[in-house]
């Protein structure tokens, strides 16, 4: 009944918020709904690796992690959410009816991806990285601007694409499959069991379309160019959600075809493969990195280069790799979040989305100066935030790999884009404010909501810098998850 729950609650939410609508008590059932994945998140982490409801959800070390991804980030996001409806309704950019639609399809968007993460079946996985494609594409164009109209298509266009590889991908799978000796289906466990049995040239179609398929949704190059037009155009906590959860639940279905194909394939296939994907991306996000003019772009192209990273740790799959991409994409979750809930701020209280229409914020608004600064920090893997840690770790493993060339390249991308964020951020926040649309206005104070989710990604950040905690466990079974059917 456990391993129901993170997606019973979402789907109760989104009864509420249709029943009842958005209002100012109904308005925290978001954050409740958040909380609740997290802790059952927390109570399946604990469990043994389990299934249910007729063996299509399995429970094990990465799923859960994965799941206390989810719940983490969405709690920050929806703890932040009825302030910024509140300020948007205030303006006039927003009506109750549309709090009341947005509150909807968030739950349905959680309940989907939690279903991605549980899911034990590889057709049941894509099924609900597509279900997260088409709740989210309204999100994207919610506020019916011309721009964000056509991101949501640009968005559903490009993603409907690399779905379709992806299921062709699973169609030759299962093809592969049920010409085996052995079970026969789409089961992740049994195809992993039994890859040495798949024929090794369909195989190796089938992974090919199911990476590229996947990495187009976890906006890894060539097919990313739907990311910075969504996440420019989305409402901030759709945002912070996209960039910090969908992008690493679409990763999540890449590990998984990769203990297939390395057992099936050996190893140097995916890694071959997602290394130059990795690379392409990190290319890709330092060139236009250094000339961005929006800051919502800017963040965006910093998923490109951090989901770059992920998978180039993947693609080293050692077991410290491993480890450190598990904790990277928590890490990653956590900033992106701050970050992308401060560019909503700043874009209510500036009405400027461009870097150059913004400035003096530490003078005007403190707080939030402090926090976005403090976001950008992490994002560059600064000590004590986790994503030093990680990026350490997946450094480590690729020199000690033999991979020295491309962990150099990719240590040098690195640090441009990090020059890059640095320069357009300190452009933000210091200096007089210029008079004009860029010119911060309102109060200077944070609303309460919106400072305990900036604070408390921060300061979840920083700890995990230090120290793992209790995730170590988990982090370590996890990453034993990835590379135990070699």
């Amino acid at each position: 009944m456990t391993v129901l729950l993170p997606l019973v609650v979402p789907v109760i939410g989104a009864l509420t918020f249709a029943t009842f609508g958005w209002h100012r008590v109904t308005a925290w059932v978001s954050a409740v709904s958040a909380a609740a994945v997290l802790a059952s998140a927390i109570v399946l982490a604990g469990s043994e690796p389990h299934t249910g409801v007729a063996g299509l959800l399995r429970v094990d070390a990465l799923s859960a992690y994965m799941l206390v991804v989810i719940g983490a980030v969405a709690l920050l996001a929806t703890v932040a959410t009825p302030a910024y409806f509140t300020a948007e309704i205030t303006a006039g950019r927003a009506t109750v009816r549309t709090a009341t639609r947005h509150s909807v399809l968030v739950q349905l968007f959680l309940a989907a991806m939690a279903l991605a993460v549980l899911a034990a079946n590889l057709g049941v996985l894509w099924v609900a990285i597509e279900a997260t494609t088409i709740v989210t594409a309204f999100l994207v164009g919610q506020r019916r601007t011309r721009s964000a109209v056509e991101a949501a298509w640009k968005y559903v266009v490009i993603c409907s694409a690399g779905i379709a590889l992806a299921l062709l991908g699973t169609i030759v799978l299962n093809f592969a499959s049920s010409r085996a000796p052995g079970t026969s289906g789409l089961d992740l466990d049994a195809l992993a069991a039994n890859a040495s049995n798949l024929d090794p040239g369909v195989t190796r179609i089938a992974v090919l379309l199911l990476v590229l398929g996947f990495g187009t949704k976890a906006g890894l190059a060539p097919l990313h160019a739907w990311l910075p037009d969504a996440h420019s155009q989305a409402p901030a906590p759709v945002s912070a959600l996209m960039s910090g959860v969908l992008l690493s639940v679409a990763f999540y279905a890449i590990l998984r075809v990769k203990v297939i194909a390395d057992a099936a394939l050996g190893t140097g296939f995916t890694r071959m493969l997602l290394a130059v994907m990795a690379v392409a991306s990190l290319v890709l996000a330092a060139s236009l990195l250094v000339a961005q003019r929006d800051y919502k772009r800017m963040l965006a192209y910093s998923s490109i280069e951090h989901l770059g990273l992920v998978a180039l740790g993947t693609a080293f799959g050692s077991p410290l790799a491993l480890t450190a991409v598990l904790l990277h994409i928590l890490g990653h979750g956590l900033a992106k979040g701050v970050l992308f809930l401060g560019a909503g701020r700043i874009l209510q209280v500036t009405g400027s989305s461009r870097i150059g229409g913004v400035r003096g914020l530490a003078t005007h608004h403190p707080a939030l100066a402090g926090a976005v600064g403090l976001g950008v920090l992490a994002l560059i893997g600064l000590p004590p935030f986790s994503l030093f840690a990680s990026e350490l770790g997946l450094f480590r493993a690729g020199f000690t790999a033999g991979l020295g060339w491309l962990t150099a390249i990719a240590l040098v991308l690195v640090l441009i884009i990090a020059a890059a964020l640095v320069t357009h951020t300190s452009r933000m926040l210091l200096g007089a404010a210029p008079d004009g649309p860029g010119t911060a206005t309102g109060t200077r104070q944070l609303p309460i909501p919106t400072s305990l989710a900036l604070l408390g990604g921060l300061v979840a950040c920083a700890v995990l810098g230090v120290t793992a905690g209790p995730l170590t466990t988990l982090l370590h079974l996890a990453a034993e998850t990835l590379v135990g059917a070699r």
